[in-house]
């Protein structure tokens, strides 16, 4: 068996791909078995206020290049990093991990190129992205890809969640 079909068995028949779970915040039910959870990183961390943040991914996988084969699944959820500027102990680091600042443009590239590719034809992306220090419009820039729907929320509307269809047959 190869690599491949080996995490293809481990997703099982999972129908959502969340490539970047980080402690899967804005997940209902953390445990939900009609996703699969990938991340680059396994770790545990106390935060200052005492409560525990655990990233425990299904599998570990780099969003840039992922474990699956072509046009798998029928939705994937793309909320990457989003911080160049945190320090190495800050808990945000710790929270939502941080992007590398001379390669994030390509990181974020790829990252987009490997969740069309996952995606089935006709299929939903789900992007999620808070613009603290960069702007949206400076990543929605890195596809080609045409967003179709757009939400701003959070504190000073920094979040952005935006739907993307994958085209296609």
């Amino acid at each position: 068996m190869s690599l491949q079909e080996d995490y293809v068995n481990q997703a099982g028949e999972a129908q959502v791909l969340d490539m970047c779970c980080g402690s899967r915040m804005f997940w209902f039910d953390k445990q939900d078995k009609r996703a699969v959870f990938t991340d680059i990183r396994s770790e545990n961390h106390t935060l200052c206020d005492g409560r525990k943040l655990i990233i425990s991914p299904d599998i570990i996988a780099d969003f840039r290049n992922l474990p699956f084969p072509d046009n798998h699944f029928p939705i994937v959820v793309f909320d990457p990093p989003h911080l160049e500027r945190i320090g190495e102990n800050a808990w945000m680091r710790k929270k939502y991990g941080a992007l590398n600042r001379e390669t994030w443009r390509d990181d974020i590239r790829a990252g987009f190129v490997e969740a069309f590719r996952v995606l089935r034809p006709l299929s939903v992306l789900i992007f999620k992205w808070n613009e603290t220090q960069i702007p949206v419009s400076q990543v929605t820039a890195l596809t080609d890809a045409k967003p179709m729907i757009g939400q701003r929320t959070g504190k000073s509307d920094k979040t952005h969640w935006i739907i993307y269809l994958k085209e296609g047959a």
